[in-house]
């Protein structure tokens, strides 16, 4: 979903006649994350890149060199709710850095600095997925790319169809409930999810990557 151009989709709606069912599943490819060399992750050495076309944009380190403290903290609230944006961003700012263990590591020195010697692992971990989070979907513009298909949506489905969107985490998230929402007011949709469907805990237990995946729908008003 992340890398398509949702120009043609109302031409396809066309073609067709619109669509029945829409399934979109927002989340990024396990072998893209588990891949070292795409730097997506802090847990092996690798470039900084984080962009899902390495062959399109400017990867995060360079993005990184272009903001100040002020702008890599507000990225950093934004894309990934970051409670210690501020602080990762006096640590991070202005420092050499091209790959992710140069990343990572700053990372860890700003939660040092920030939090007691009790909460510092498991804090740290979860700083780590939200800032790495953060550079991921500001270099590959995946939000703008998901408020496009939310907007489109609507009139690529025929009346009284359905759409379903998968989410893996609370940017994301906020977005869909708000399109659906306001889909809703207009009298656009029928009916929304009242609450987003979650992987039971067998699931969570089984395919750990589940765990932050929210589920909701919408139907289509019908003609």
């Amino acid at each position: 979903m992340r890398r398509m151009n949702f120009a043609g989709l109302p031409r396809l709606k066309a073609e067709s006649g619109g669509f029945d069912l829409v399934l979109a599943d927002l989340g990024v490819s396990s072998m893209q994350i588990d891949n070292p060399a795409r730097g997506f992750t802090w847990k092996a050495e690798g470039p900084l890149d984080l962009r899902l076309n390495p062959q399109r944009g400017r990867s995060a380190a360079e993005l990184l060199a272009s903001l100040n403290e002020l702008s890599l903290a507000e990225l950093l609230v934004e894309n990934s709710d970051e409670p210690h944006a501020e602080a990762i961003a006096r640590e991070v700012q202005g420092q050499d850095i091209r790959t992710t263990r140069d990343l990572a590591q700053w990372v860890r020195v700003a939660l040092r600095l920030e939090l007691p010697e009790e909460e510092l692992e498991a804090e740290t971990k979860k700083a780590l997925q939200r800032t790495f989070q953060a550079l991921r979907i500001a270099v590959n513009d995946e939000f703008t790319v998901l408020d496009q298909f939310l907007a489109l949506l609507p009139g690529c489905l025929r009346p009284g169809g359905r759409v379903a969107i998968l989410t893996f985490h609370s940017g994301e998230d906020r977005r869909v409930k708000k399109a659906f929402q306001q889909g809703c007011r207009e009298g656009l949709y029928a009916e929304v999810a009242p609450d987003p469907l979650r992987a039971s805990p067998e699931e969570r237990r089984s395919n750990p990557r589940s765990t932050s995946a929210k589920l909701r729908w919408a139907r289509l008003s019908p003609a």
